[in-house]
């Protein structure tokens, strides 16, 4: 106990004046708990990069309608696809920069550029008019939006290293309700002249453009988070190690030369050998893939016609159902997720969730068999479920990643796991809405008809990425290094 005592004047006497880094650091070192501002800062950030990425599902089926390219009903879906793979493609092509942008330039700068994109390409897709406008805007939406794997790093940084936990996992809870909320949204507020006429009558702007609404309100609400985002800390530090005091080196160097050699070895890791990192990344992609092509599904099988196997829903129908989730996803994570991730670890209860969720999705072609108000009530019992596996898997995940990297490369390590993700999730939409298409043909088949073929197929990613959470695959790496050492 006197050795850690005797670390903490040393440690003090590194800090630069000029330093953002720094001064990040001293204030952490000052406050013992948790800041509410910096959870609201990765909160607000995360919502950002998550609405108008999901946000177009619950309209996209109507709106590539609008278009008039699909020849007969069924094919909608699969025009759909690629204006929802689009977003993910162009992330996927730039994510790896972003990473290395924010590591060389800091996080702050790329925060900022990845928001600003939001407010001018999102509100452009709301202004579509033909189906190759959709998809240019969600490309160049995805391609310039870098947010989210540097701020992977800056929600570790921004915390004390006993509190790093829940920063990362509030960008797990983030995006997790960025799902629910951006749909509803997206459900809600799309082709308002039809369900709002006395708020906006026929031959209105916003019955013009029916699916603008959505989109300006997100769009609107990024632009106040771009401006609050310009007093937010910078936590890369703008100076080398090797300006540090030699007395203060050579001091550090008796009491912790263990921990630096070990420092010194992984300094200059290759990501690409760090196995802990690639096993959890490819994991996490594989749930990514399966997340996005269940949001795509569940929307386009919910508003598609009882012929077809689908539920008949209204976009409110869907807003409501997603909304209802969001509401009981908050409360998990508030109230249960805690207390259960403490007692089976984060990928233990990643496992057996993971297995539950399997005979739930491959109920979902039987509840379409429901009426009513029966139908609602099952329905939104599925969907709460689902969202909370989804998040207690992201959320295990995504917590492996950011703790067996330095901090010096959380940004890179981001960036690729942010790219491999992408692509993934680029192949999702595409590969859901292609298998939806197909089973809504294949009705009177013998094995697997109509919707219960694309719930099987979710279940076959669903069941990969679960044998990948377990061992030999995946591995946790034991704390070796001093940016994770307590």
């Amino acid at each position: 106990m006197e050795e850690d005592h005797m670390k903490e004047p040393l440690l003090e006497k590194q800090y630069f004046k000029d330093c953002p880094g720094c001064k990040v650091e001293q204030a952490k070192e000052l406050n013992q708990g948790v800041s509410i501002t910096n959870l609201l800062i990765i909160w607000m950030v995360v919502l950002c990069a998550t609405l108008p990425a999901i946000s177009l599902f619950p309209f996209l089926y109507f709106m590539v309608r609008d278009f008039n390219v699909a020849k007969e009903e069924a094919d909608i879906s699969y025009y759909a696809d690629y204006v929802g793979s689009s977003f993910m493609l162009g992330r996927s092509l730039t994510a790896v920069l972003w990473g290395m942008i924010s590591d060389r330039y800091g996080r702050k700068p790329v925060i900022i550029i990845g928001i600003v994109a939001v407010v001018i390409f999102n509100t452009l897709f709301g202004l579509s008019t033909s189906f190759w406008m959709a998809i240019t805007t969600r490309f160049l939406l995805g391609s310039l939006n870098g947010v989210l794997g540097p701020v992977k790093a800056y929600a570790t940084e921004l915390f004390r290293e006993e509190h790093q936990a829940i920063g990362l996992s509030t960008v797990s809870v983030a995006w997790g309700i960025g799902l629910i909320i951006g749909p509803a949204l997206g459900g809600y507020l799309s082709q308002p002249a039809q369900k709002y006429p006395k708020i906006f009558p026929k031959y209105s702007f916003c019955d013009k453009f029916p699916y603008f609404l959505p989109c300006f309100i997100i769009s609107g609400f990024a632009l106040t988070v771009a401006i609050a985002c310009i007093w937010i800390p910078e936590t890369l530090h703008n100076h080398n190690d090797s300006n540090k005091s030699k007395d203060d080196v050579e001091a550090l160097e008796n009491e912790t030369d263990k921990v630096e050699k070990q420092r010194t070895v992984q300094h200059n890791e290759n990501l690409f050998m760090n196995w802990p990192l690639m096993s959890s990344i490819i994991a996490y992609s594989i749930f990514a893939l399966h997340d996005i092509a269940y949001q795509e599904v569940f929307s386009l099988w919910s508003v598609s016609p009882l012929g077809l196997g689908g539920l008949n829903f209204t976009t409110d129908d869907v807003g409501n159902v997603l909304s209802i989730s969001g509401v009981v996803l908050v409360i998990y994570n508030l109230a249960v997720y805690p207390y259960v991730e403490k007692t089976c670890g984060p990928i233990g209860i990643a496992r057996i969730t993971g297995i539950c969720s399997i005979p739930l999705l491959q109920s979902y072609p039987f509840i379409a068999m429901l009426s009513g108000i029966t139908l609602y009530i099952v329905i939104s019992i599925a969907s709460i479920l689902k969202n909370i596996i989804a998040v207690t898997i992201t959320t295990g995940l995504f917590l492996i990643q950011n703790r067996v990297v330095e901090q010096h490369q959380r940004g890179a390590a981001n960036g690729i796991s942010m790219t491999v993700m992408s692509l993934f999730k680029a192949i999702g939409p595409a590969t859901g809405g292609t298998i939806l298409t197909w089973s809504q043909k294949r009705m009177d088949a013998s094995f697997l008809p109509g919707t219960q073929m694309v719930f099987f197929f979710l279940n076959l990613v669903e069941g990969l990425g679960i044998l990948l959470m377990f061992k030999p695959f995946l591995i946790e790496k034991k704390k070796t290094h001093p940016d994770q050492l307590h």
